[in-house]
């Protein structure tokens, strides 16, 4: 037997001998006999009771997710537990007491077999009530954990046609007026798809996997803007096996380059940053020298057009960590925007 399985087993017993007391210090209370001798019965009829119905649950086959058998079984356990424990406590009780005949003999007999049918039902109504409500929150959770990983691959579906559809877009207009680089973002985005695709679907992933896929998206989008754009990845490498969501950042750098950057003539400059706070938060930044928020939006507004980014990334980090989780977009004093993105991490260091 287990750890896992002996310590709701011993739960049981712990507080089955609780009641076990409380019955004694009734029984004292009405003038049955003394303290001792009333705890030792009510400890003896009520442990073996627990015994037999507990160990007999966990042998028995056919129990149902509760852990306990099925129908007729589990009455019948009841049943013989019961009876169990008032025989053996019974010569147990009797044993410490020096009685002279058994307790079924005895006058208080009938009542004392009475209280402990009553309490075996009832100890053991609450101990099933108990494993019911606890099977049906690990299936709550369950269920909630199989939802929220349906939720984020549907955001992830979401976001991968969205980003090829925006580089085809971009790749059509270099076809037909620079087809040699047009045949080099043809490349870059062959690798890139190769190096995704093959990549984990897993809920999360290493911040360096993420930098190393945002690399390749800046790197193919250099190709299309050339000199234009220019971009810096600033991470630590302590922070470099920090789990993060896949794709987390790649909406905002999109955001960057078409509602930033393209604006301008001369382009400009992408810097993303990752550092922690004293809140134990991985705080991850994309900030651009671009065009900046509309003239007149707050500080912290989502610009127009840049909605389905935002409101991809800002979902993704609600179902994983709920209120934790936050993005803001700020309008830099030097011109251009910085989306900050905050939410809890766990350090995979020892």
């Amino acid at each position: 037997m287990t750890s896992i399985e002996l310590r709701p087993l011993l739960r049981h017993g712990l507080l089955s001998a609780l009641f076990c007391c409380a019955i004694a210090l009734a029984l004292t209370l009405a003038g049955h006999g003394p303290w001792d001798v009333q705890l030792v019965y009510s400890l003896a009829i009520g442990l073996v009771s627990w015994l037999v119905i507990d160990l007999g649950r966990m042998l028995l086959t056919g129990a149902d997710c509760t852990g306990w058998p099925h129908g007729w079984r589990g009455l019948a356990l009841i049943a013989v537990g019961t009876l169990a424990g008032f025989g053996v406590g019974g010569l147990v009780g009797d044993a410490y007491s020096g009685a002279s005949q058994a307790l079924w003999h005895h006058r208080a007999g009938p009542a004392t077999l009475v209280i402990t049918v009553v309490a075996g039902i009832a100890i053991s109504f609450f101990f099933y009530s108990r494993a019911k409500a606890e099977h049906l929150q690990r299936h709550m959770a369950q269920a909630q954990h199989e939802a929220t990983q349906a939720r984020l691959k549907l955001l992830e579906a979401q976001l991968e046609p969205h980003m090829l559809f925006n580089t085809l877009a971009n790749l059509r207009v270099l076809v037909g007026s620079d087809p040699a680089r047009a045949q080099a973002m043809l490349d870059h985005l062959i690798a890139y798809l190769r190096a995704t695709l093959s990549a984990s679907r897993a809920t999360l992933h290493p911040l360096a996997d993420e930098m190393d896929r945002l690399r390749d998206y800046l790197e193919l989008m250099a190709v299309r803007m050339g000199p234009r754009l220019a971009y810096a990845l600033e991470v630590p490498e302590a922070l470099h096996a920090i789990p993060v969501p896949p794709l987390l950042l790649q909406p905002l750098v999109e955001n960057a380059i078409r509602h930033g950057l393209e604006p301008q003539v001369e382009g400009g400059r992408i810097t993303v940053r990752a550092c922690t706070d004293a809140n134990q938060r991985l705080v991850l930044e994309v900030c651009d020298t671009g065009a900046g928020l509309a003239a007149g939006a707050p500080a912290t507004s989502s610009a127009p057009g840049r909605s389905f980014g935002l409101a991809q990334v800002r979902e993704r980090l609600s179902t994983l960590y709920g209120d934790q989780g936050t993005i803001e977009l700020i309008a830099q004093p030097a011109g251009g925007t910085c989306a900050r993105v905050q939410f809890p991490y766990k350090s995979t260091n020892p």
